[in-house]
């Protein structure tokens, strides 16, 4: 639900009121299912995905607090121009997926005692482009996503994050930064390869790792991670999130169940 209270907080997300009297407003909780593509087919038509439509909050609740394991992560401003200082059209803008911590929840979970959070206020995040993870939140005219700590993918080293930052990533939970060794663009039997033929690289050299993944049980409530920076390991073909760097290095996160073996 969300409720606002003025200097109050409440809800999956809770929302604060400037004005007087005070007021509560009740909805259903947050689900991250809430932004889960939904299909449609149509007769003799491929199925399609849909997104669900950003949760408006009120122009009265200008303040807004997450509860249990979310947070609150005030989106980046979108990319309307290139590096080289090429002005993007409105359907070539970028979406962002970065943005800066806001707020983070109480750590209460229904199972377990109350979960520590690894992110603060003012952390800058990376999360997945795709956004079924998350639930869009639009509030006081600002564009804001509500995520569960273990979704977010790393920390950047600074705000507004961009695509030459990543090597500095700190991946989050148990995840894994790597740094992708390309591929052959020539075959044993001296055929040059077009992209489409090329084998989707499985080698790559470990950059950073995460501070592990969350185990009430575990000292530090963290499994210590068994991968480190300098590794070169071999990885599940689809897992993780591939990203690109001007220069044209790859990388990809992914978590380190993941990965198959030490190269």
């Amino acid at each position: 639900n969300i409720s606002g209270h003025t200097g109050r907080t409440g809800g999956s997300g809770a929302a604060h009121e400037d004005q007087s009297p005070r007021m509560q407003l009740h909805h259903r909780p947050f689900q991250a299912s809430s932004n889960a593509p939904r299909r449609c087919r149509a007769a003799g038509r491929k199925s399609v995905s849909v997104r669900a439509a950003a949760v408006a909050i009120p122009e009265e609740f200008t303040k807004m607090s997450p509860r249990g394991d979310r947070v609150l992560v005030k989106v980046g401003a979108e990319e309307t121009q290139t590096r080289g200082g090429i002005y993007l059209p409105v359907s070539a803008i970028k979406k962002p997926t970065s943005g800066d911590v806001v707020d983070v929840g109480d750590g209460k979970t229904p199972l377990g005692p109350i979960k520590p959070f690894t992110l603060k206020k003012g952390d800058t995040v990376l999360y997945s482009k795709f956004g079924f993870m998350y639930t869009d939140i639009k509030l006081a005219g600002e564009d804001y996503i509500l995520i569960r700590e273990e979704d977010v993918i790393g920390t950047m080293p600074r705000s507004n994050a961009q695509a030459d930052d990543i090597p500095q990533m700190k991946p989050m939970g148990e995840r894994v930064l790597i740094k992708v060794e390309d591929t052959a663009d020539v075959t044993v039997g001296g055929v040059l390869l077009p992209e489409s033929a090329k084998e989707r690289p499985l080698l790559g050299t470990v950059v950073s790792v995460g501070v592990g993944k969350y185990d009430p049980e575990a000292e530090g409530c963290r499994k210590p991670m068994t991968v480190k920076a300098g590794d070169r390991v071999l990885y599940f073909k689809y897992a993780g999130d591939n990203m690109d760097t001007p220069d044209g290095s790859k990388y990809v996160v992914l978590r380190e169940d993941d990965i198959l073996c030490m190269a």
